[in-house]
């Protein structure tokens, strides 16, 4: 891929504090793009900023659920780069508890964050996008076709993302395309600001892979960056599964 394309462009990322998002961040900025990480966590800023290490990187405080928060950071977005070339919507948030103790609220937050925030995002970076022709690229995961115990509202809310993608992509275009991307298990140990990982990889984790592994940020980041080329201008509507496999081998307990 010629990443010189991506010269003076302008990629917003959101949840791009730490982990999946940070990646993508770093890799837009390698292929000279310009980035926002668009955050809710103010704790983040240094910590995000310092590890990117660029002027074309800025950081805008955004709850991705409230959509005033949303319109102030595209309009911030225009008035610091001029144009917006790219959506990244990759904030998330987990509630896992068994489905008779999931409190109301939490459901709708979660839904709100990871499903809703994603269409404010496309709402009103939507003309902007137009203009540049640019692109739109949900975060999804394989939880939106397949499930563990006790992860009922994060996996309604990736399946939803899922919908809403080949939805956008069918209102926006031809001017706009609209992808989607379903990780499996990433270990984003290395973006994570020194935090201590919510996991430990063993051996028989990356055993378990078809592909030999567990994944990385950068297996979904390089993923997103071709989803935004030129390359990628025949792929539109489409979820891009990226889990080493896991979700086409069959189980059978021994």
């Amino acid at each position: 891929m010629n990443k010189e394309r991506f010269q003076n462009k302008t990629a917003i990322i959101t949840g791009g504090g730490r982990g999946i998002g940070l990646c993508i961040a770093k890799t837009f900025l390698e292929a000279g793009a310009r980035v926002v990480l668009a955050e809710t966590d103010m704790e983040l800023k240094p910590k995000a900023l310092g590890f990117l290490n660029s002027s074309a990187a800025a950081f805008f405080q955004t709850d991705v659920s409230d959509e005033s928060s949303v319109q102030t950071m595209v309009q911030q977005t225009a008035e610091r780069f001029g144009r917006i070339d790219f959506l990244v919507c990759n904030a998330a948030i987990v509630k896992n508890v068994p489905v008779s103790e999931l409190k109301y609220e939490d459901w709708r937050r979660v839904l709100d964050v990871n499903l809703s925030g994603a269409f404010l995002c496309a709402k009103h970076c939507a003309p902007l996008l137009g203009q540049s022709g640019g692109a739109i690229v949900n975060i999804a995961s394989t939880r939106a076709i397949m499930s563990e115990p006790n992860t009922e509202a994060y996996s309604a809310t990736k399946g939803g993302l899922t919908a809403l993608t080949h939805a956008l992509a069918i209102s926006l275009g031809p001017a706009v395309r609209v992808n989607c991307i379903s990780p499996g298990w990433i270990d984003t140990t290395a973006y994570l600001h020194g935090a201590p990982a919510p996991w430990t990889i063993r051996p028989q984790d990356h055993a378990q892979h078809p592909a030999g592994r567990v994944g990385r940020p950068e297996d979904v980041a390089e993923m997103v960056l071709y989803l935004c080329s030129p390359a990628a201008e025949f792929i539109t509507g489409q979820n891009i599964v990226i889990d080493g496999g896991m979700t086409r081998k069959m189980i059978y307990l021994e």
